[in-house]
C-alpha cells in the first residue's frame, strides 16, 4: 500500500477530536482516512468519498476493521454537502482533500493514466463518465489540443505536440498510452538540466488530458466551496495539491475567504471578503521533507494548505 503524502502534517493541521466527524473527500488508497480513524473514539466517524469504485473497494477492505466509524461513499467531492447529508451528517469537524491521480491509478495500466506502460487511453477517475482521453486526442482539432496542453499542462511545446498528434491520427487513431507517449516524446524531445526539466516529455500533456477528462479544475472550485459549507465553526480544511494550477486556486480561495476588516471614515469597520470566513493556518504552502520525498517520490510536488472556519 502506498504511503500517503504529508500524513503527519495533515493530521496535525486537522487537530482530530476523539468523537468528531470528518470527511476524506478524495479517499484514494485510504492512508489519510486510516490516520484519522486511528485517532477517533467510538463516537467518531469518517466519511470517505471517492469517484473511483475500485478505490472504494480497496478501502472497504483496508478500513473495514474500524466498523461503522468508517462510512464509504461513491461520489464526487464537489457534491460533498449532499453526500454527507445522505449518510446522516449535518456539519463536520474536518475535511481532507488530496487532489490529483492516486498511486494505484498510476500503477494500473488498464486505467490509462501512465505514459510508462501500455494501456487504453482512458484516464477516467469515475468509470461512469463518458469522455475519455482517446476521445480528446482523436477528435479535437489542432487549436483545441494546443490550448489544452498550454493551459492545463503549461507545456511550452503545446503546438508541436498538437500538430504531431493530428498528423499521426490522420494515418492511424490513438488507442494506447505508450503509443501516445512515444509520439509526444518524438515531437517534444528529451530535455536536460534539473530533475524537473528532465521529466518525461509526455508528462505535461498527460496531465492536461487527465484534467480535461475529469474536469478537475472546476472540481477544485466546487469542492472547496462545498467543503467549507459542510464544516462547522472551528472545523478545519486541509488541501494537498500536486501542480501549480490547483495550488493557485486553493491559495486564492483561502485568501478570498480570509478577507479583512476595513476601517470606515465615519467609524466602525466593514468586512471585505467572501463568506464564510476562514483563518489561514499555513502562511505559505507546506512541502514534504527531503526524507519523505526519498521514501515517497510522489510527495516531491505536493503542496499542503490549511484553513479553519471561523465566525
Amino acid at each position: 500500500m502506498h504511503q500517503p503524502v504529508m500524513l503527519e502534517a495533515v493530521v496535525k493541521l486537522l487537530q482530530v477530536k476523539e468523537n468528531g466527524c470528518y470527511v476524506d473527500g478524495t479517499l484514494g488508497s485510504g492512508g489519510h482516512a486510516e490516520a484519522v480513524l486511528s485517532r477517533l473514539g467510538s463516537g467518531g466517524r469518517l466519511i470517505g468519498i471517492d469517484r473511483d469504485a475500485d478505490a472504494l473497494a480497496r478501502c472497504r477492505q483496508r478500513l473495514g476493521h474500524f466498523g461503522d466509524r468508517f462510512v464509504p461513499v461513491h461520489g464526487d467531492y464537489r457534491d460533498m454537502k449532499d453526500l454527507v447529508q445522505q449518510v446522516g451528517a449535518d456539519q463536520v469537524d474536518g475535511v481532507v482533500l488530496d487532489f490529483g491521480v492516486s498511486s494505484e491509478q498510476l500503477d494500473t495500466p488498464a486505467r490509462g493514466f501512465s505514459f510508462r506502460d501500455s494501456g487504453p487511453l482512458d484516464m477516467r477517475m469515475d468509470q461512469r463518465d463518458a469522455l475519455t482521453a482517446a476521445d480528446i486526442v482523436n477528435t479535437w482539432d489542432e487549436d483545441a489540443l494546443t490550448d489544452l496542453f498550454f493551459r492545463y499542462g503549461e507545456e511550452r511545446g503545446a503546438r508541436r505536440a498538437a500538430r504531431a498528434i493530428v498528423a499521426r491520427r490522420d494515418v492511424e487513431s490513438f488507442s494506447d498510452t505508450l503509443d501516445l507517449a512515444q509520439v509526444l516524446e518524438q515531437a517534444l524531445g528529451r530535455r536536460h538540466g534539473t530533475p524537473a526539466a528532465r521529466r518525461h516529455p509526455a508528462t505535461r500533456c498527460f496531465q492536461a488530458l487527465r484534467i480535461a477528462v475529469n474536469d478537475e479544475l472546476a472540481g477544485v472550485d466546487a469542492g472547496l466551496a462545498s467543503a467549507l459549507d459542510v464544516l462547522r465553526t472551528g472545523g478545519r480544511l486541509t488541501v494537498i495539491s500536486f501542480h501549480s494550477l490547483e495550488d493557485r486556486k486553493v491559495k486564492h480561495f483561502f485568501r478570498a475567504h480570509a478577507g479583512r476588516e476595513v476601517a470606515l471614515a465615519q467609524g466602525g469597520s466593514r468586512w471585505e471578503g467572501e463568506l464564510p470566513k476562514v483563518r489561514i493556518l499555513t502562511r505559505k504552502a507546506l512541502e514534504a521533507s527531503a526524507e519523505e520525498c526519498t521514501v515517497n517520490p510522489r510527495s516531491r510536488s505536493a503542496r499542503l494548505r490549511g484553513a479553519e472556519k471561523i465566525d
